[in-house]
């Protein structure tokens, strides 16, 4: 178990010891990814960015993902979601709008703070502080394999065993370090798991900023 994000992240960032990336960018999924996030990309050397994917909710089931939506507008179902398909036309389209607005005003958000990095021919580690259905980082990668990195590294402390086969076949390499059987939900492996709010992860990735675009 993790004392909390942070330490989980430099437990990480030990896995990438002597690797040789080509100009590393790490791409945190918001909210709690940016807190693994910005210590990978501080312990490795590497640019710390965003990729925004929200989850589809189940049907009277919020916590429950049925799949998720990228910021480029692209819907990844999960297997599961195959016992709502009966009603999944207009309720999908429903929550896609709701969950592309949410990424909407995070994206106004952020990007106020630093403009989208480049992703072409970069070693591009995408991150979050765990993966439970895996829906919301496979969107994630689906937007950054679309623009040309060298390789797509997927790094999280935590995964469910059963989806890490998927994200296995969506990145070059996946660096994990727990991949329990009993896994129920990625709180489970933290002491602290608290809510990360949008102040908090804005300012790690305004303090992360290179010099010239601080000053």
């Amino acid at each position: 178990m993790f004392r909390n994000r942070a330490e989980a992240a430099h437990l990480l960032a030990r896995r990438f010891k002597n690797r040789e990336l080509r100009d590393p960018l790490v791409l945190a999924i918001p909210r709690g990814g940016v807190v693994t996030g910005a210590v990978l990309a501080r312990e490795l050397g590497a640019e710390l960015d965003v990729v925004f994917s929200r989850k589809l909710r189940a049907p009277g089931q919020p916590e429950l993902a049925i799949g998720a939506v990228s910021e480029d507008g692209k819907v990844y179902l999960n297997p599961s979601a195959k016992a709502f398909l009966d009603l999944a036309n207009e309720y999908i389209a429903g929550e896609q709008a709701y969950q592309l607005s949410e990424i909407a005003r995070r994206k106004a958000l952020f990007r106020a703070i630093r403009p989208q990095a480049t992703i072409e021919g970069r070693s591009v580690i995408v991150t979050d502080d765990g993966i439970a259905t895996g829906a919301t980082m496979i969107a994630a990668l689906q937007v950054a394999r679309a623009k040309d990195p060298f390789e797509l590294i997927v790094a999280v402390p935590v995964a469910s065993p059963d989806r890490l086969r998927e994200i296995r076949r969506r990145s070059d390499e996946v660096i994990c370090l727990l991949a329990p059987s009993s896994f129920w939900a990625i709180g489970q492996f933290y002491q602290d798991f608290s809510p990360v709010e949008d102040a908090e992860a804005l300012e790690l990735l305004r303090a992360a900023l290179p010099a010239q675009q601080t000053a």
